[in-house]
């Protein structure tokens, strides 16, 4: 899914491009910076995978964003929405160079501005419960807990637990 890129204060949340398939790879598949992901660090880069990567940008039904620093067009991070009967799902991922700077909360707001003028009337996040610093970014946006479940992380024998954070727009 294609859109115009999102502005904050000192970000642009901008499209996906092919050239940003391994940056994405590395973030996610980190065994500090992708922990609380729901699937299992993969430590070579597939082809095959690294080739799915690098269609994110023309998903159709997911919006994969690169939030970049406005003043030096530095990558930070990755983020994504799903918007389905007028609720907007969004993911986020700050690169740990740029963790404790506030661009999580600012990639979030800036997610949820998006879809506060699309007409959305609530977002959902999920955060694994021991992601502190995730947990105060949904609740620094007005989220609240309206569920909790447990599931297996892919690719292994680990077993987490996640909130749903609902955050009316």
């Amino acid at each position: 899914m294609k859109i115009q890129p999102i502005e904050t204060e000192r970000l642009l949340l901008r499209g996906f491009t092919k050239e940003d398939a391994l940056w994405a790879f590395h973030i996610w598949n980190d065994p500090e910076m992708g922990r609380f992901l729901p699937d299992e660090a993969m430590e070579e880069a597939d082809p095959d995978y690294i080739r799915e990567l690098e269609e994110l940008g023309d998903d159709p039904d997911c919006c994969y964003l690169i939030p970049v620093l406005k003043e030096s067009n530095q990558r930070i991070g990755t983020c994504s929405f799903i918007e389905e009967n007028g609720v907007f799902d969004l993911a986020y991922c700050v690169h740990k160079d740029f963790w404790n700077q506030g661009y999580a909360t600012e990639m979030a707001r800036g997610m949820l501005d998006y879809a506060r003028k699309q007409g959305a009337k609530k977002a959902t996040i999920d955060v694994s419960k021991d992601n502190i610093a995730s947990k105060r970014v949904a609740e620094k946006c007005g989220g609240h807990i309206v569920s909790e479940k447990e599931y297996r992380k892919r690719g292994s024998d680990q077993s987490m637990t996640e909130y749903r954070y609902e955050v009316a727009l």
